[in-house]
C-alpha cells in the first residue's frame, strides 16, 4: 500500500508559515493585499472566490474582491486592472477564470503587471520559469503547490522519468518546466497518446485531463509516484480525480487523493505566492 500524501495537512503548515510572514511584515508596517476580479455569474467561480477571500482574511491578508457584471466590457475591466497595477498598496492581483466570451481573456491575462501576478500565467513570468530564471518571481500555483509535495515528502526528482498527462497553461506546461528544472527527463502528453507507452515505465505521473480513469492500476508500475490534480464527478456524484485511486495505490509509494490532495496547496500556494510578492516588492523596489 502506497503512502498518501496528505494535501490538507501540509496546507495547514503552510498557511501557518504564510501567517508567520504576514505577522513579520505587519511588525515592518506592512500588510500583504490580494485584489481578485471576478466578471459574470459563474456560480463555481464566485465559490472559489470566496473560498479565498475567507482563507486570505485568516491568515492576515487584506482581501479586495471587485465583482463585476457579465456585460462589463473588455475596455472597463481593462481600466480596473490598470487601477490596479498601478495602486502601490495591492501587492497581488488575479482574474477569476473563465471570462466572458466577448473579452480576449488571453489578452486580458497578459496586461497584469509582472510583479503581481499572483497566478503566474504572465507571458513575461512564465517565460523566466521556461528559461529557469534564477530570480524572485511568482510560478502558477498549483504545479508550485505539487512541487513542495514533492519537498516535503522527500521525493527527489533528478534523473527520473516524469509523465506530465495535460498541457494547459494553468498546470500541465508550467509542471513540465518545474519538474525540467529540478532535473527530471520529461513527456508531456495530451489525449491523443497511448497513455500506456509512457506510463508504465514512469517514476513519477502528474494528470490533470479532468477525465475519470485517465490512468489505471496496469497502466503504472511498482513504486511509482502519483500525483492526481483532477477533480471530476463520477457517475454516482462523488468528486474523483483523474486516476483509479483504489488500483493505484496498491503499487504506488505515493499517491495524492480527491478530494484532499492537491486541492488544499492550490489555495494555500496562492496564499503564500501574494506574500512572498509583497516581501518582492521591497526587494525589486
Amino acid at each position: 500500500m502506497s503512502n498518501i500524501i496528505d494535501g490538507r495537512s501540509l496546507a495547514k503548515k503552510v498557511n501557518q508559515e504564510t501567517a508567520d510572514m504576514v505577522s513579520e511584515l505587519n511588525e515592518q508596517g506592512k500588510n500583504p493585499c490580494l485584489a481578485v476580479i471576478i466578471v459574470g455569474d459563474d456560480q463555481a467561480s464566485h465559490r472559489y472566490v470566496r473560498s479565498k477571500h475567507k482563507k486570505a482574511q485568516q491568515l492576515g491578508i487584506k482581501s479586495i474582491v471587485k465583482a463585476l457584471p457579465a456585460e462589463t466590457t473588455e475596455d472597463e475591466l481593462l481600466n480596473i486592472l490598470n487601477d490596479y497595477n498601478h495602486d502601490d498598496d495591492i501587492d497581488a492581483i488575479l482574474i477569476q477564470s473563465p471570462l466572458p466570451k466577448h473579452i480576449n481573456e488571453k489578452y486580458v491575462m497578459s496586461q497584469i503587471n509582472p510583479d503581481k501576478d499572483v497566478d503566474g500565467f504572465q507571458v513575461i513570468n512564465s517565460g523566466k520559469l521556461f528559461l529557469n530564471e534564477q530570480s524572485n518571481y511568482p510560478v502558477a500555483c498549483t504545479p508550485k503547490g505539487v512541487m513542495t509535495m514533492f519537498e516535503e515528502y522527500g521525493i527527489d526528482l533528478k534523473g527520473k522519468k516524469a509523465v506530465v498527462i495535460g498541457r494547459s497553461t494553468i498546470v500541465g506546461r508550467p509542471m513540465a518546466a518545474l519538474l525540467i528544472n529540478a532535473g527530471a527527463e520529461v513527456t508531456v502528453l495530451n489525449h491523443y497518446a497511448n497513455i500506456k507507452e509512457y506510463t508504465l515505465d514512469a517514476d513519477i505521473i502528474v494528470s490533470a485531463t479532468g477525465k475519470v480513469n485517465t490512468v489505471t492500476e496496469s497502466d503504472v508500475k511498482d513504486g511509482v509516484v502519483v500525483i492526481d490534480v483532477g477533480q471530476n464527478v463520477n457517475d454516482e456524484g462523488k468528486l474523483v480525480g483523474d486516476v483509479d485511486y483504489d488500483g493505484i495505490a496498491k503499487k504506488a509509494s505515493y499517491i495524492t487523493p480527491v478530494p484532499g490532495g492537491v486541492g488544499p496547496m492550490t489555495i494555500a500556494t496562492l496564499m503564500r505566492q501574494t506574500v512572498e510578492l509583497s516581501k518582492w516588492s521591497d526587494i525589486n523596489g
